[in-house]
């Protein structure tokens, strides 16, 4: 949070804290509310070798994925900053299904290898089989 001190007026820096904390909530309220709109939702990066292992791997198993990348979005880096605050670390690629934040790379990959994401992705209507 940025804090702006002034000697005369304390009521300048709460109100700046509080529009800062509410523009913060607004980029947590974006993500949550892109990340139900489809099955399966990915936040990634154009740049990002490891977000497109992962969208390769939701194409693959016949899921058609939403995916925002936040490198091509005029709001993008405040989008990374609320999926960090809201526990996805690395912020991307950040992957929902269902609407609810499954995991990054290494969790989606350790899924995908136990066995147990063609379920959620089954449980999520993303894929029919």
């Amino acid at each position: 949070m940025f804090m702006f001190m002034t000697a005369s007026n304390q009521s300048t820096t709460i109100c700046f804290n509080l529009q800062i904390s509410l523009q913060n909530f607004h980029y947590m309220d974006r993500v949550a509310k892109l990340a139900s709109q489809k099955a399966v939702v990915i936040f990634s990066k154009s740049s990002c070798c490891m977000c497109h292992a992962i969208k390769r791997l939701f194409y693959e198993q016949g899921v058609s994925p939403a995916i925002y990348e936040l490198d091509e979005d005029a709001r993008g880096k405040e989008m990374e900053w609320a999926l960090t605050r809201l526990g996805c670390k690395p912020p991307v690629p950040a992957v929902f299904i269902g609407g609810k934040f499954v995991g990054s790379a290494n969790t989606i990959l350790t899924l995908q290898l136990n066995g147990s994401l063609k379920n959620l992705l089954k449980n999520a209507g993303a894929i029919w089989l």
